[in-house]
């Protein structure tokens, strides 16, 4: 029979560390909390290889007197409460008393601190927990903790981290949401020496998203200023134009505490629900102020759930701010004529980096980097007719005559090739697969009567009306001729003039990073441009002049909501598949001619009746069926 023991306090620390400290960004968020709490109002977090290796947290808070500096590594030592009562009012981030316990259990620890009232600082070094130096130190006032080797002591947990971008992808979307909801606390973070972002601390929270996620967020933002009830709903949303495929841009803070919460989740979209399509979700960040015994932040070590006690009322509260400010707006996108001035705006902000944060004072900083100049660029708009006729030219060139074609005669919209579809009278399936609609033999039989609805083509052949979806249609003709490049290594690319810059938060920057191979291959070049953004130089010829910027942001997108894994061919083909949806405009409107070259494209396809993603290209109505609508046939 197993025996009873109470286990041993290294034991006990190593397991009450595996609940608050889970991965490097757990260490970060404990600490720069705890500088906030501290009163600092500017703080430097820097990390190297995710944060497995070296974290640094630098403030110029209230610092640790020398006397308590043992005391605040013990577990469940706190100065945030004292009593079970203060549960129920907790205004500080932090009040557990368990991260610097835990962090210290599982790294090594150093920390120098120094409070306004003392002369000198004091360091302290602590590893596994273990105590093994105290002195005093020379240092300005605040909080520098540096923390190495997470995790050295307990392998297995090491074993379970992901690689070292992904890790630090995490600590900086852990930063962007930090400083959002602190806009008057100077935050600058540095990854691998590398200044990611740097915020005033102006208390402008216009200014933290805009040095965050760029300009053409920052001038899509509906201000909110709402309260009620003793509620206040304050911050920004997105217009409708500027929605994402995903809700990684909705961002809550609740009593300045960043959170998640299916409550605000579903106000604010159900509030945008006739703004946007299936699917789409808005850009906010959204600021709520609560009475403190009004909501309850104990629910979990991460802090990162938080109960109310009123919700349906809080519900209504949320769905009415955002809804009030939706209204009475005219949601026109602006148009950026001047991309050189553009350009030169977002280097000038660039090189504008706040001063303030507090410097490390043990060792010498880096200096930031200075960014490239920009090159004076002309812009030519594609023109659709010439997009059309390069991509017929370019077909004639790679298949010459494939099908007997004389080199002078005219490309004629597709005829439709098909069996009779009429056995004994009565209509049937038709094999699509077995008998090829779209063949050169049966052009000559096919007529082409329009378009309807700026979106389906209808043909004629024979006995049956054929409604051919040109977007489908469009979209797997890219999608095949962008595989076909890149089975052949011969994939042509268009050079941007200017450079398209591209503003990511830390998720999109890392996915980008992890896939940049892949984009390479597919004729993407893209090139750092400091901090978060990117330059895109070249795209696929065959997406010239399809809305890049969008394409790219959706092809993110689709990354960060659900990683492609497999084998090269697997994740060109998802990355291809992506792109050519993305490249697909709706509601087009296309000349006959325009309309004829792209049913020939279709020709040249393995399989012409679905798009990359499974939507049927073209759908047919005999005329059997259409006189038994009107009656003709009883």
């Amino acid at each position: 029979m197993a025996q009873i023991a109470v286990l041993d306090s290294e034991t006990i620390d190593k397991i009450a560390a595996g609940e608050v400290v889970e991965r490097p960004v757990s260490v970060v968020k404990e600490l720069v909390e705890n500088a906030m709490d501290a009163g600092a109002d500017a703080v430097t977090v820097e990390i190297t290889e995710g944060g497995t290796s070296f974290i640094r947290v630098t403030d110029n808070g209230s610092g640790i007197p020398k006397d308590q500096i043992r005391t605040a590594f013990l577990r469940h030592a706190t100065s945030k409460i004292h009593s079970v009562e203060d549960l129920l009012s907790i205004r500080s981030l932090g009040f557990r008393g368990e991260a610097l316990s835990s962090i210290a259990a599982v790294s090594k620890v150093e920390i120098i601190s120094k409070t306004a009232d003392d002369y000198a600082g004091v360091r302290y070094l602590i590893s596994g927990g273990a105590e093994e130096e105290l002195s005093e130190v020379g240092a300005p006032d605040g909080t520098t903790i540096m923390v190495r080797n997470l995790f050295y002591n307990i392998p297995v947990r090491r074993k379970f981290l992901k690689s070292f971008a992904t890790e630090g992808s995490y600590i900086a979307d852990l930063m962007e949401h930090l400083a959002m909801s602190r806009p008057e606390v100077s935050f600058k973070f540095v990854m691998n020496r590398d200044t990611r972002f740097h915020t005033s601390g102006n208390g402008d929270l216009r200014e933290v998203i805009y040095r965050i996620f760029g300009r053409d967020v920052s001038e899509c933002l509906i201000p909110v200023d709402y309260e009620r009830d003793g509620i206040h709903i304050s911050g920004y949303i997105g217009k409708p134009e500027m929605n994402r495929a995903n809700r990684n841009m909705e961002n809550y803070f609740v009593n300045s505490r960043y959170i998640k919460s299916d409550i605000i989740a579903r106000a604010v979209e159900e509030a945008y629900q006739s703004y946007l399509m299936k699917h789409k979700y808005p850009v906010c960040m959204l600021a709520v102020g609560v009475p403190a015994d009004e909501i309850d932040v104990n629910v979990h070590p991460s802090k990162m759930e938080i109960r109310f006690i009123r919700q349906q009322e809080f519900f209504d509260i949320v769905y009415q701010a955002v809804s009030e400010a939706l209204k009475g707006n005219e949601f026109i996108p602006q148009v950026i004529l001047d991309e050189k001035e553009h350009l030169q705006d977002i280097v000038a902000e660039k090189k504008s980096l706040s001063e303030g944060a507090p410097e490390p004072f043990e060792t010498n900083r880096r200096p930031v980097p200075v960014l490239r100049e920009e090159t004076v660029y002309g812009e030519k708009t594609p023109d659709l007719q010439d997009f059309f006729q390069t991509n017929r030219q370019t077909r004639l060139i790679e298949e010459p005559n494939a099908a007997g074609i004389a080199e002078n005669d005219d490309i004629h919209a597709n005829p439709i090739d098909t069996s009779d579809s009429l056995i004994n009278g009565k209509p049937h399936q038709m094999e699509l697969f077995n008998d090829k609609l779209l063949s050169e033999a049966a052009k000559p039989g096919h007529k082409i009567l329009g378009q309807i609805f700026d979106t389906y083509w209808l043909v004629q052949y024979e006995d049956k009306l054929f409604i051919i979806d040109q977007h489908a249609a469009h979209e797997k003709v890219k999608f095949e001729r962008l595989m076909k490049h890149l089975k052949e290594k011969d994939m042509p690319g268009q050079m941007l003039t200017p450079p398209m810059i591209l503003h990511l938060n830390a998720r999109e920057y890392q996915v980008l990073s992890e896939y940049r191979g892949h984009f390479l291959k597919l004729g993407f070049e893209i090139e750092d441009f400091g901090g978060n953004e990117v330059a895109v130089r070249t795209v696929p010829m065959d997406l010239y002049g399809c809305n890049e910027r969008e394409l790219l942001m959706n092809m993110l997108d689709e990354l960060v909501d659900g990683p492609v894994r497999g084998t090269p061919d697997v994740i060109y083909e998802k990355l291809a598949s992506m792109a050519c949806k993305s490249a697909v405009k709706g509601n087009m409107s296309m000349t006959a001619a325009e309309a004829e070259v792209l049913i020939s494209e279709l020709l040249y396809l393995d399989n012409p009746y679905h798009c990359p993603h499974g939507r049927p290209t073209i759908v047919a109505m005999s005329k059997y069926e259409l006189e038994k609508k009107f009656k003709r046939i009883i």
